[in-house]
């Protein structure tokens, strides 16, 4: 029972289990699970405010299968092209902003 609850967990949360472990700056990593978290969030918000009509409900499961989608697309795109998620932003090598 343990590992059915941890292996998920890990696999969404864990920096080195997640697909997201091809994006080699770890800042970048940080904020692509943010945006991520912030859309499932948003998502959910949507889907269980959403069942008291029909054509709301409708709206709010389209919504949580595109957040899926846009998670898998993510997560592939990680893995295959971790270079996507290079960023220019931020500080430079000497410490300073751009």
């Amino acid at each position: 029972m343990k590992q059915i609850i941890t292996y998920p967990w890990n696999f969404i949360f864990n920096h080195q289990v997640s697909p997201l472990r091809h994006i080699t700056d770890p800042a970048m990593r940080h904020y692509v699970l943010q945006l991520l978290g912030g859309m499932w969030a948003v998502s959910f918000c949507i889907a269980i405010g959403s069942y008291t009509l029909l054509a709301a409900s409708v709206i709010g499961h389209a919504v949580l299968i595109g957040a899926a989608s846009i998670t898998v697309a993510t997560w592939s795109a990680a893995t295959l092209k971790p270079s996507l998620f290079k960023s220019g932003f931020g500080r430079s090598s000497d410490g300073e902003h751009n």
